[in-house]
């Protein structure tokens, strides 16, 4: 199972079209968001991809009523959701993340910095995309992680 992975995206447009392009490409059954959308109408785009989408609230996502009506699956991070019996907890910022959740999870994804990273802590995965909206860093990057051999990329989009 193929999962994409995308965080900071800023409201970003033409790179959050990159990215569901490049989604929808690639097959992924499902697509994690781990914040910082910033506005509804960034949102509605990421909802054109061909797959489920599960996201968390960032600390730049504004109109947070405004986008909970556009995509029910949106949480206070951390979430855990489990995908192919697969425990994958979403965080903003990793510095949120509590105790249990890092205990439990084959997976963390989490976003906040702009700088990607995939790195193994024990038997946990920790992934930070880097930032799609590639404002910081004018590098574009999102993250395609197949679930079921825990293989992991970084691709940049722009």
């Amino acid at each position: 199972m193929k999962i994409g992975i995308i965080s900071d995206s800023h409201d970003n447009l033409p790179h959050i079209k990159k990215a569901v392009r490049l989604f929808n490409t690639e097959g992924v059954s499902h697509i994690i968001h781990a914040g910082d959308y910033v506005a509804p109408f960034a949102v509605k785009e990421l909802l054109n991809a061909d797959a489920a989408i599960t996201g968390i609230f960032g600390n730049n996502d504004g109109e947070q009523k405004g986008i909970k009506v556009l995509f029910e699956n949106i949480f206070y991070g951390p979430h855990t959701i489990c995908l192919n019996d697969k425990k994958i907890t979403i965080v903003h910022d990793i510095n949120d993340l509590d105790s249990k959740s890092r205990e439990i999870s084959d997976v963390v994804i989490y976003g906040h910095t702009h700088s990607a990273e995939i790195r193994k802590e024990s038997d946990t995965l920790f992934l930070n995309p880097g930032e799609c909206g590639g404002w910081l860093s004018g590098n574009s990057t999102v993250a395609l992680l197949d679930i079921d051999c825990m293989d992991c990329r970084i691709v940049t989009i722009s």
